[in-house]
């Protein structure tokens, strides 16, 4: 009976380590969303500002847009690894 306890707690500590892997990941994939949407409006604020041109007002409307889906997909993430560590009961 002691293998299978320490075979659970194991298991249980490879699924931990996983779902936090998947956080980390999703961590840093929204962290560099970030660098990248802001870049792209400080870029396209500053065109439109210079040049008056509305088409930058779409390119700041579409960085927002992925940065919100960037947003959404780390809540998924985070709520669906907690929800596989709840689930997983040794």
């Amino acid at each position: 009976m002691a293998d299978k306890t320490a075979a659970l707690i194991k298991a249980q500590q490879a699924v931990a380590q996983s779902t936090s892997m998947a956080v980390q990941d999703a961590t840093d994939n929204l962290r560099n969303l970030s660098t990248i949407t802001t870049t792209a409006i400080g870029v396209a604020l500053s065109q439109l500002l210079a040049t008056g041109d509305p088409k930058y007002v779409k390119v700041i409307e579409e960085a927002q847009k992925a940065m919100t889906k960037g947003t959404e997909n780390f809540s998924e993430v985070g709520t669906k690894a907690a929800k596989i560590l709840k689930d997983f009961t040794p």
